[in-house]
């Protein structure tokens, strides 16, 4: 057992472009004894970790896990006990759909000390660096954040809610569960409004398309989008600015 003192961070690493990660992170990754990443984190942040750290992936990939959500709880307990500061790493924000707060539920009842950094969340700066603003005066006064998938693995029925409103409404891990998404709102006669999917947002690889709820999958078709992707639906999407690569590219040449 590790002298030192067992505690856990659960750290967001934001939407993926590796610039969007806090201080307030990257001191945590340099602090960390272990770290427990997921498969959407940017893994050039693992750089900022000591050489002595212990690095274990317990993401999903193409539907497998690495491991189940006990097994990554129970692991948080042993390493922390056995090494002192555990960093749990995930991507865009852990409070947002990241079972963040499940974690931290689970360890403290073993005496661990528990901290949060925040991230910037993918349901906001994916549409953001896409030029899509999720309010704007005359188009939405509000905007949804939904998952696309309960726990039951069932289309989450306030998709259907949300549908009804003229809010904009931002799907996360809805690629699989799209003709259904698309269903909901012809139910709504909203077949004419815009829609966005945005496939590895933020990142050099990132990958768009936009169309309406008639269209999209066709357009999903041929763009050959696939998760991991958000779907923004809303008038905001045709409120799209055309942005600048200059900024990015001053970023990286510094």
């Amino acid at each position: 057992m590790s002298l030192k003192t067992p505690k856990l961070t659960v750290v967001g690493a934001g939407p993926g472009d590796v610039d969007l990660i806090t201080l307030k992170a990257i001191k945590a990754i340099e602090s960390a004894d272990v770290i427990l990443y997921d498969a959407l984190i940017n893994e050039e942040l693992l750089k900022y970790a000591s050489k002595k750290t212990e690095l274990i992936f317990v993401g999903k990939r193409k539907g497998c896990y690495a491991f189940q959500q006990e097994q990554i709880n129970e692991l948080i307990v042993s390493k922390a006990k056995e090494k002192g500061h555990v960093v749990r790493l995930k991507g865009g924000d852990p409070f947002v759909f990241g079972r963040g707060a499940e974690e931290i539920d689970y360890v403290r009842e073993f005496g661990l000390e528990t901290f949060v950094v925040p991230g910037i969340s993918s349901a906001l700066a994916v549409p953001a660096y896409q030029g899509i603003p999720l309010t704007k005066r005359g188009s939405s006064e509000s905007f949804w954040v939904i998952t696309a998938t309960t726990k039951a693995h069932q289309l989450s029925t306030d998709i259907a809610l949300a549908a009804k409103s003229t809010a904009t409404v931002v799907i996360l891990m809805g690629m699989h569960k799209l003709s259904e998404i698309v269903k909901v709102f012809y139910a709504e006669n909203k077949r004419n409004t815009p829609i966005a999917i945005i496939q590895n947002g933020t990142r050099e690889d990132e990958n768009v398309g936009i169309g309406t709820i008639r269209d999209i999958q066709q357009i999903v078709k041929e763009k050959e989008l696939s998760s991991p992707a958000i779907i923004i639906i809303g008038d905001v999407v045709k409120e799209r600015v055309v942005l600048d690569s200059i900024y990015k590219e001053v970023i990286s040449k510094e």
